[in-house]
């Protein structure tokens, strides 16, 4: 696939970190921040980027373990995934709040999305951030796919005041669905926020780099997101 493609830098009061730019053809639409999972600004989510990017988006990805190192990208093998765990772990989720928050600033700022709106959309790590980007105010409308541990931050449920949508797998062993029904109930009186969970998927279904892979329940959630995002950008 063609792109229009770079790496931009964001300064920082702690210093300079890189993000993945992925523009449309045109070099102008609606902003997506884009949040990546565990493994890095990787070789797939430069491709989602680059997916939203051919959907007529404006795609900026941050690169979000740039304290432990720049652009560390990691596959899925079992050395990537312990690898991945000490990042997450070692991420100040605060500090990757405040990334994001410079992130949307020059993503705002940018010719090809002045004056746009402006949605976040991250998996997995970043589908829990995505959700906090949303209860923070940054953005105009919020996607997240299989948002690990959202469950434990529903007290921000009443911060959220933009329109929202949630992908989860029913055969996710990470986000049990008693999990995903208690975020449900959360949202009960919320009619902006829409929650899809997709038969036979596991967790990372989006990713076709992984095993877990399964490509009805991607292109569904694809499909959602972007009527979603075209309805609310």
């Amino acid at each position: 696939m063609e792109t229009n493609a770079q790496w931009i830098d964001i300064e920082t009061a702690d210093g300079s970190f890189g993000a993945y730019l992925s523009l449309p053809r045109g070099g102008k639409g609606p902003a997506i921040v884009l949040l990546q999972e565990i493994f890095g600004v990787n070789q797939h989510i430069r491709n989602v980027a680059d997916q939203y990017a051919a959907d007529g988006y404006v795609v900026l990805a941050p690169d979000l373990f740039w304290r432990e190192g720049a652009r560390i990208e990691l596959g899925y093998d079992d050395a990537s995934w312990k690898r991945a765990v000490e990042l997450m772990q070692a991420t100040d989720f605060a500090k990757a709040q405040a990334d994001i928050a410079a992130t949307i600033k020059v993503l705002r700022g940018l010719d090809g999305a002045a004056g746009q709106k402006l949605a976040s959309i991250g998996y997995c790590f970043g589908g829990r951030l995505s959700f906090h980007t949303a209860a923070n105010g940054l953005v105009d409308a919020a996607v997240c796919y299989y948002g690990g541990g959202i469950q434990n931050a529903l007290q921000r449920v009443p911060e959220i005041k933009v329109p929202m949508v949630m992908h989860f797998g029913a055969a996710d062993s990470h986000i049990p669905l008693d999990a995903v029904k208690s975020i449900a109930e959360a949202f009960d009186n919320n009619e902006e926020v829409e929650i899809h969970v997709y038969d036979g998927a596991e967790h990372g279904f989006n990713c076709n780099h992984r095993s877990a892979y399964n490509q009805r329940a991607a292109a569904q959630a694809h499909g959602n997101s972007l009527l979603f995002l075209g309805e609310q950008l």
